[in-house]
């Protein structure tokens, strides 16, 4: 199995954990987005993982564009969207996936 194919892995499972606990939620709830950052904001621990995933999506877009262009990647935009839809859990296995697509792209042109 290739690295890529990994972090499509991850791609999924990023996707399916998440969502297992944010679908029932909504169901319960409807997008009630005051009420799922007071739940989220509702005790000091909720808080720690709730800020610790806006860092690290800001680190994400921040890496995405740097990273992006010094290779280049295509399709910028999408674990951008990915992360926002998802999360963190989602965009960087698919910035990661595109990026080693890349990688192994170049590499096999020049063999």
């Amino acid at each position: 199995m290739r690295l890529r194919h990994t972090y499509l892995a991850f791609c999924v499972i990023g996707t399916a954990l998440p969502y297992w606990k944010l679908v029932p939620w909504v169901m319960d709830h409807g997008l009630n987005i005051p009420l799922l950052c007071e739940e989220l904001f509702a005790t000091r621990i909720g808080a720690f993982f709730g800020l610790d995933v806006v860092v690290s999506a800001l680190v994400l877009f921040l890496f995405i564009a740097t990273e992006g262009r010094r290779i280049p990647v295509s399709l910028l935009w999408l674990p951008v969207i990915a992360t926002l839809l998802v999360g963190v859990s989602l965009g960087l296995p698919l910035f990661l996936f595109l990026r080693q697509r890349k990688l192994d792209a170049d590499a096999g042109a020049l063999t």
